[in-house]
């Protein structure tokens, strides 16, 4: 600085100069910012920062200002160099310039020993016998400070100085601007001064940080450059390796970031000069090689230093970069830019830099590459022999171990590594991949059974190939290459296959077995208040799910064999449950009345004559007890679980199928690249075969639970109205009479079933099961009028109440938008409505249908088919004749049908009759059917030959 015209000023002086800063309070503020702003400032302050920074004491600090500041007063700005400092240093230097003995010792014994070092040559052999007795006179403190009076010590110093300045004479060896003598001779010792200067840059307290001041500081430190011998070139070579050292001490990344900058600009300087090129070549420093100690230049030196160490972490990066990925590509890049011990930069005779030919940049990621693997698969083996972990397996601990290598490669190294070397992944997988096939087909060879050793090797195993294919098929499609010839698969396939198929054969047979015990122990009381449906579908869906769970953990190949075995069994499974479960309800037409006798109406003449007992048929006991157990909130249970298992069917196909993608992806990875000899052809594992698999298995069984909804609903409808309310509703309603028998007596009781099934059933076939409900109300309506027995008969009058009765009824279904939609009321009674509107038209006219009726049904028009109405039919008109009150309607079924009187039949009579049970009674004497008996059908052929041969007038 001093010779770059800056003033260096004392530390007393800097004192005085912020004292009177301090006291002067009349300067304005716009002076103040001026001279804080000033040049001077900024370099006194960057230079407290390079003391602090340098750990210098003021004490050492005043003396350097002082000397320098006497040496430059008297001296013609010139170039000078490191000796002629350290002369100066010594020269003036006094004890009590320095805090303690120790110190001024250490001083002096530096600058001694950077004079002696830099005027040691060969070339003035005769002056070297003096160099060494004047500077042994220095080193002896005794007699130096004590002995020797102030003109000894100068003519000692005068005599140093003439051979300083003797060697600053010698002219440099290569001409450049600027050199000097000790720019070669002293290089060594000049670049560890240059060194120590930037490890300045670092924070003494916070060694892996960069001071603030860094830039500013090496703006000066730039102007040791002429004294050092310093080009630009050796400054970022020598500030790389500066950084590089200090992130290896403290694994700062952003200073290996800086390092790496900097070795860019070395490898892309423009060395024009030859003089340079020349001097560059001259600094030569021996390196030791692996085999032998090899001289190289400055340059090469530092760079074969650097990418040593990184190639000891690049060839085992699984190990040192696995915890710190960020430093990898960091790492990786800095070795590939320094060079490694089997290469050494050259010079490009085209070019002005060094540079790394791609083939060598190919064999280096290699080399790093197989070195890791190596050493990473050698831990991995390691730890599966001596694993204490006696229930796994050793290949199946080292397949996991290895997974987590490829895993690694995958997710952390082998995108970096792609960028310079495209198939590094594929070199990855095909070691680990022969590595561990090494030890799997010894142990494949003895496999003859499923054993407990067999399920844990033989899925790691698969789960370790289909990572490394996975691993492979990367690199060939980035590389646009099929190469899958020297991937040869393990046959884990063609092994496993049979022996699953064996074991889900096996759980067919278990799953059978928890069913049955399930349904056996089922009592279709509700899970929960939240979860109305039967313990054992749940149970049944436990036992299909842990199967299925226990299918797909195999974690080995399969093909759609597999798949069609598992869905037969799921099949067979719920289609059995779903059949015992159907199976439990009795036949419908149980629950009908039988079919009534056909009369006229008559009332009686002589009520103390003996009349006739209507014939019925008995049901058996153990249907009675049947039905007796088929409850209403029993036989919605009932239906919530077909919903329930519709439902669960529907996420266990989902779960099914994406677990089958799966199998599916791994298989076709496995075959993505080309077929290897010996591996077997991919079946079709996700296409139409398989949605054919699900359509044959799960859709049926959605069907079958579908039809088990719609029989039990039609059941509970009729359930409701012809058994639980036969007394309330069917034997009630209009018995003797229409005014004394309304249906306001009957409907308390349906909204009661109404809202005892709603709160039970679920919400998606609510309307469903209400639906029903009405139809069976519709029907049991009908059955009150159109085979209510002798006991019922309606006159023109009856009409407008029935009707009346039959909109209440109606109305209740609907309850005023809540229930069920008008539209599906209004359309289900529709028929009703007609039927109901045949008993308002004259007796004639009824007769004239009867008749048209009768003949086209002997045409074979409008033939009548079991359990089926409508409103024309010969059924329908015969009996609204027989229920009508009417004396010509009566006289007109004596005459041509010969019908008894309806007053000679006794239906009160059954109830006095001796039946085992009450209850068999109440059958004869409700029961029936609300459909046409065989019988009854075959008596209207012989009815319909009459009706041939009457004419009406």
């Amino acid at each position: 600085m001093l010779f770059s015209g800056l003033e260096i000023q004392t530390t007393e002086g800097r004192k005085r100069e912020k004292s009177s800063k301090f006291l002067s309070g009349l300067k304005n503020r716009k002076e103040k910012r001026h001279m804080e702003s000033a040049p001077i400032e900024s370099h006194l302050k960057v230079l407290d920062t390079i003391r602090l920074q340098m750990q210098i004491s003021e004490a050492a600090d005043a003396f350097i200002r002082r000397r320098l500041t006497q040496f430059v007063m008297g001296k013609v700005c010139t170039q000078i160099d490191v000796p002629q400092l350290s002369l100066v240093l010594l020269t003036g230097l006094l004890r009590s310039d320095f805090p303690s003995e120790k110190s001024y010792l250490h001083w002096k014994s530096r600058q001694v020993n950077i004079f002696e070092e830099l005027v040691r040559s060969d070339h003035m052999k005769a002056e070297k016998e003096m160099i060494e007795e004047s500077l042994a006179k220095i080193k002896n403190s005794k007699e130096w400070d004590m002995k020797m009076s102030s003109s000894q010590r100068r003519d000692v110093l005068l005599t140093l100085r003439q051979v300083a300045l003797a060697f600053s004479s010698i002219p440099g060896r290569f001409g450049i601007e600027g050199e000097t003598y000790y720019w070669t001779s002293g290089y060594h010792l000049n670049i560890r001064l240059y060194e120590k200067l930037l490890f300045g840059l670092f924070d003494v307290l916070e060694e892996s940080q960069i001071i603030e001041e860094a830039e500013e500081i090496l703006k000066l430190v730039k102007l040791t450059w002429s004294m050092l011998g310093i080009t630009e070139r050796l400054h970022h070579t020598l500030f790389a390796w500066v950084l590089f050292q200090q992130f290896v001490t403290t694994e700062e990344a952003i200073l290996l970031d800086h390092a790496i900058r900097e070795v860019k600009h070395v490898l892309s300087a423009d060395l024009k000069d030859d003089k340079e090129v020349s001097y560059m070549r001259s600094l030569t420093c021996p390196t030791v090689g692996i085999e032998c100690e090899t001289r190289f230049d400055l340059l090469q030196s530092i760079f074969f230093s650097i990418s040593l160490w990184c190639n000891s972490k690049l060839q085992d990066y699984h190990l040192y970069f696995s915890q710190k990925s960020s430093f990898f590509e960091r790492v990786l890049t800095m070795g590939l830019s320094t060079g490694t011990q089997d290469f050494i930069p050259q010079r490009n005779p085209q070019s002005t830099g060094y540079f790394l030919p791609n083939d060598v940049v190919t064999q280096k990621i290699r080399v790093y590459i197989e070195k890791t693997q190596y050493a990473a698969c050698r831990r991995a083996i390691d730890f599966a022999t001596g694993s204490m972990n006696g229930k796994m397996h050793p290949l199946a601990i080292l397949a996991s171990e290895l997974k987590q290598i490829a895993e690694k490669d995958l997710s952390i190294f082998s995108p970096i590594l792609r960028r310079w070397y495209p198939g590094c992944a594929m070199i990855s997988a095909k070691m680990l991949h022969q590595l561990y096939g090494e030890r799997l087909k010894p142990f494949m060879k003895d496999i003859t059974s499923i054993t407990e050793d067999v399920r844990k090797v033989l899925p790691a195993a698969y789960g370790l190939e289909c990572y490394l294919i996975e691993l492979y098929s990367s690199a060939c499609e980035e590389n646009n290459s099929h190469h899958s010839r020297g991937f040869e698969r393990y046959q884990i396939a063609e092994i496993s296959k049979p022996f699953i198929l064996d074991w889900v054969v096996a759980q067919y047979e278990r799953i059978l077995e928890w069913t049955g015990r399930a349904f056996d122990l089922e009592d279709w009381e509700p899970l929960s208040a939240q979860q109305k449906h039967a313990a054992s579908a749940v149970e049944v869906f436990r036992i299909i799910e842990d199967t299925v769970d226990q299918f797909f953990q195999w974690s080995l190949p399969m093909d759609i064999t597999h798949l069609q075995a598992l869905l037969s069994i799921i099949f067979h499974s719920l289609d059995t449950y779903l059949s015992n479960v159907i199976s439990q309800l009795v036949e419908k037409q149980k629950l009908y009345p039988s079919t009534p006798p056909l009369t006229r109406y008559k009332e009686a003449t002589f009520p103390i004559i003996k009349r006739k007992v209507a014939e019925s048929s008995i049901i058996d006991h153990e249907i009675y007890k049947e039905l007796d157990e088929l409850t209403s909130s029993k036989l919605c249970i009932r239906l919530n679980t077909y919903r329930y298992i519709q439902k669960q069917v529907a996420i266990l196909e989902e779960g099914i199928r994406k677990s089958w993608e799966s199998v599916a992806s791994n298989r076709k990875d496995r075959y993505s690249t080309e077929r290897t000899p010996g591996t077997l052809e991919p079946t079709d594992l996700n296409g139409e075969s398989v949605s054919e698999l699900f359509v044959a298995t799960l859709d049926c069984i959605r069907d079958s639970a579908a039809q088990g909804i719609q029989k039990t609903s039609e059941f509970l409808g009729a359930k409701v109205v012809f058994w639980d309310m036969r007394d309330s509703f069917l034997s009630y309603l209009y018995y003797g009479g229409v005014e004394g028998n309304r249906i306001e007596a009957v409907l308390p009781q349906f909204d009661k079933v109404l809202n005892d099934v709603c709160s039970v059933i679920d919400d998606t076939i609510r309307d469903l099961v209400v639906s029903n409900i009405w139809k069976a109300s519709l029907e049991g309506f009908m059955w009150v009028l159109l085979d209510g027995g002798p006991s019922r008969a309606f006159s023109d009058s009856d009409t407008v109440l029935i009707e009346e009765d039959f909109n209440m009824l109606k109305e209740l279904f609907i309850a005023d938008g809540e229930g069920l939609p008008r539209s599906l009321v209004e359309e289900e009674a529709k028929f009703y409505r007609q039927v109901l509107s045949l008993f308002s038209l004259q007796t004639q006219s009824l007769i004239k249908m009867l008749i048209s009726s009768s003949q086209n049904m002997s045409a074979g028009v409008n033939s009548y088919k079991k359990g089926q109405r409508y409103v024309g039919d010969t059924h329908t008109l015969l009996r609204v004749l027989c229920h009508k009150k009417d004396k010509e309607a009566s006289k007109f079924l004596k005459k041509h049908y010969r019908f008894p009187a309806s007053s000679e039949y006794d239906e009160t009579a059954v109830e006095s009759s001796s039946f085992g049970s009450p209850f068999v009674a109440d059958i004869l004497k409700r029961g029936a059917s609300f459909s046409w008996s065989e019988k009854s059908h075959s008596s209207f052929r012989s009815i319909t030959k009459r009706f041939q041969q009457v004419s009406w007038k």
